[in-house]
């Protein structure tokens, strides 16, 4: 096992330069912004599933004093360009569609119409007395329901609600089956979250006439390929708008693509030749904006008498909502290509099927492969139970060890740089397993049932160039920056990612000063802006402080080597490769210790501004460093999640005793960052389990849209979170950086529920949906008292 290097920088405890503005009240997000005699928007939403438009009539709303306007489908057909996802990808179907709504909605709460208003109170008025006529039609609601052969089409241009289908086999896996000891098959339900961002969607836009200009405020995570979308389909070239993305109050997912309701905010705005704003109301958030996370899953898995996997069958069915922000493959299809995480299986086929319904779109939420890992633990538990087997024992036989890395997945894809055994043994160390028996038997005599769940996690990061490609998913993983020594010696840098809550600033900061040898405090990071910041491809699958962490430390480094060349010069006698930066300051070689001269950063930036004719042959003046770095098609992470809970069986309550997770994230950059990111990952991925869930009925109808009713887990829900660091650097990426952010999802859905199987096994409950209220909890216990009854 690689140990981990000592840097200077990189690795200290360093507070969060963020910090600062947060926490007392200087943050800017959009509604800091204050912007005169600002127009605003309010949008007109579907109370219908599915329905046709017959019609809108405006002409009592254009009476309020202070109606701008009401604009429809129609209106922006002409203002904007459609949508069209139809990447060349095997079994996805091509959808389109226009800004507004002209013939149909497609889920309750739906784009109608856009009212424009001098104030948001005239805007929110005026909605209630724009009437439209409808026709309501039958809504798709479920998965059942979108593969019924006579449904209802979502979308009428394709034959059936299948957007996409895709389908892999290596080895044999029916031959597997007929040689197997036994065939155990497991079903897995996740419901439908959203991303609940503390700061609801919101958009300013301002067009500047005499130049032709659109400066629009937004927060993103990724700046530069929202101003590709935004200039495409406004039918201006890029250099028309500039993108500013001020401080983000969490997004998730949610705050990347160009939304309707953003583009209509933008095309108004340029035609009224007037400032116009939007801020998204909770109500909208939770009924309107972007959804995740449903899916079935089933596994059939071929084993020995021992244990040892032969071959794996996975189907995975997913509700993709009404609307494609994404291609139809791009979530589901993850989950299949990694499903087999940290285990030797030869013999591995997918199914994966997307299908449309009557519902919010689905956008990308933190761990957009969440799932994944509670499939594959829960399928390594479920051979445990069949066999009478430990559960430990399973996964340690079926485990790819150190000596056998890199191993290739089933997939392709090449599974290196972890250690899946050393994080299961110091969790299980962590947490006591050996002593489970005991614990368990003193909450018998409470009557009550004791659980634990182990969950092994593979968390997929980077998504470098070549994993899009071989994925059949549009797009790059290659990040840009800059790096900009001043005349003074102070520096600033810049990348092309969007913050919602990393703590890039600070982190960056100190992959800067690792890569030049100066201190952090020297350093400013400028992001948001697409005018100053490079084109980068935003901030998205952990991959911020791999492609831009490892990107800043590549160009720090070539800096760094400039500055030692000018260095060299003045000294005359010294060689290069004798010299290095220490705090600002040339240090040079000599009887194997570094001493410092007297030559800084201040006086070599000076220099290199000033006076250029004191520089090297052929060195050119300033100190400017422009990188772009694409890193390996993907770079994973480790750990190992166990979870122990106890169930009151009279009531249903589930409560987490202790909840302990052994992580293997690379080189650490900010541990105080990381230990944020572990944490708030794991609440997620809990919350999510227990309480969050959006619930449709019937008719299609958002039964879950207020927060009195789409629950979340607050502080008292959740446990202590005990982590223990067994951290090893990346072989292929500056620094050894592995990334990290998304995997405590992962670990805390596969643990939890896991967990909960444990505790009602000896009921011989199988407990595969979510989320984990009382009420289903007691549902199962209370029909397996009444099976045993009998």
């Amino acid at each position: 096992m690689t140990s981990v290097v000592n840097h200077d920088q990189v690795g200290k405890k360093l507070p969060r330069k963020e910090d600062l503005r947060f926490l007392t009240g200087h943050g800017k997000f959009i509604d800091d912004i204050q912007v005169p005699h600002c127009w605003h928007a309010a949008f007109i939403r579907s109370p219908h599933a599915h329905a046709t438009i017959n019609g809108i009539d405006a002409s009592q709303a254009l009476t309020i004093d202070g109606v701008i306007g009401v604009y429809t489908g129609h209106d922006l057909a002409k203002l904007t360009t459609s949508l069209r996802i139809a990447p060349p990808i095997d079994g996805l179907k091509p959808v389109e569609m226009t800004t507004l709504p002209i013939d149909k909605v497609l889920f309750q709460g739906d784009l109608v119409a856009c009212v424009i208003a001098i104030n948001r109170y005239i805007a929110e008025d005026a909605i209630d007395l724009v009437e439209v006529d409808y026709t309501p039609l039958s809504p798709v609601t479920n998965l059942a329901q979108a593969q019924e052969p006579n449904a209802p089409l979502v979308i009428e241009s394709l034959k059936t609600n299948l957007l996409s289908h895709q389908f892999h086999e290596t080895g044999q896996v029916e031959l597997c089956e007929q040689q197997a000891f036994k065939v155990i098959t497991s079903t897995f339900s996740q419901h439908r979250q959203t991303h609940l961002p503390m700061e609801t969607r919101g958009c300013i836009a301002l067009w500047d006439e005499g130049n032709q200009h659109l400066n629009f405020h937004v927060g993103t995570q990724a700046p530069h390929p929202y101003r590709t979308q935004l200039a495409a389909r406004l039918q201006l070239t890029e250099s028309q708008v500039t993108i500013h993305s001020p401080d983000i109050g969490g997004a998730f997912g949610q705050k990347i693509v160009l939304y309707r309701e953003e583009l209509t905010v933008a095309a108004l705005a340029r035609l009224l030749k007037h400032a116009i704003r939007w801020r998204e109301d909770r109500l909208e958030n939770l009924v309107g904006s972007s959804q995740a996370r449903e899916d079935f899953c089933t596994t059939r898995v071929s084993v020995d008498p021992h244990g040892k996997i032969l071959g794996l069958d996975f189907q995975i069915l997913e509700d993709f909502g009404a609307y494609s922000f994404y291609p139809g493959n791009y979530l589901a299809r993850v989950v299949a290509m990694i499903l087999t995480g940290p285990y030797k299986i030869a013999h591995y086929r997918y199914d994966v099927k997307v299908f449309l319904t009557n519902k919010v779109g689905n956008a990308p939420m933190r761990a957009p492969m969440s799932v994944t890992s509670w499939v594959m633990e829960g399928t390594m538990d479920a051979i445990a139970r069949e066999l009478g087997l430990d559960p430990v024992d399973v996964r340690k036989m079926n485990m790819v060890t150190q000596d056998e890395m890199p191993y290739v997945m089933p997939t392709g894809e090449v599974l290196s740089d972890v250690t899946p055994l050393e994080t299961l043994n110091g969790a299980l160390a962590a947490i006591d397993y050996d002593a489970f028996p005991s614990r368990k038997k003193l909450s018998i005599q409470r009557q009550r049932l004791r659980g634990i769940g182990i969950c092994n996690v593979i968390e997929s990061t980077t998504y470098g160039s070549a994993f899009y490609k071989a994925a059949g998913i549009p797009g790059s993983g290659h990040e840009a920056v800059w790096i900009r020594i001043e005349p003074t010696g102070v520096i600033n840098a810049s990348v092309g990612l969007g913050p919602s809550g990393q703590g890039y600033e600070t982190a960056f900061s100190q992959v800067i000063a690792e890569g030049l040898g100066v201190e952090p405090s020297q350093i400013r990071v400028l992001m948001g802006n697409s005018d100053i910041a490079p084109y980068g491809m935003g901030s998205r699958g952990a991959r911020g402080g791999t492609a831009g962490g490892g990107a800043f430390y590549l160009c720090a480094q070539q800096a760094h080597q400039k500055l030692l060349r000018i260095a060299a010069h003045l000294l005359k006698t010294t060689p290069l490769e004798h010299l290095k930066m220490i705090e600002g300051l040339i240090h040079c070689l000599k009887s194997g210790e570094y001493v410092p001269t007297d030559i800084s950063l201040k006086q070599l930036a000076q220099i290199a501004y000033f006076e250029p004719t004191r520089l090297p042959p052929d060195e050119m003046p300033g100190l400017e460093f422009h990188l772009t770095y694409d890193p390996p098609p993907m770079t994973y992470s480790n750990s190992t999640h166990i979870c122990e809970v106890e169930i009151d069986p009279s009531t249903g309550a589930l409560t987490i005793e202790r909840y302990v997770v052994a992580e293997d994230c690379g080189t650490v950059l900010n541990p105080q960052i990381v230990a944020g990111q572990q944490h708030g990952a794991i609440a997620m991925g809990l919350s999510g389990v227990l309480f969050e869930e959006v619930i449709y009925d019937e008719t299609g109808q958002n039964t879950t849209g207020t927060l009195a009713d789409y629950l979340m887990a607050t502080c008292g829900d959740l446990p202590q979170i005990e982590i223990v660091h067994m951290n090893t650097p990346n072989q292929k990426t500056p620094l050894g950086i592995k990334g990290m952010a998304e995997g405590g999802v992962m670990g805390a859905i596969g643990s939890l529920m896991n967990a909960a199987n444990s505790a009602c096994s000896d009921l011989k409950i199988q407990v595969n949906q979510q989320p984990l209220t009382p009420m289903y909890l007691r549902r199962l216990i209370r029909e397996a008292s009444s099976r045993s009854d009998v």
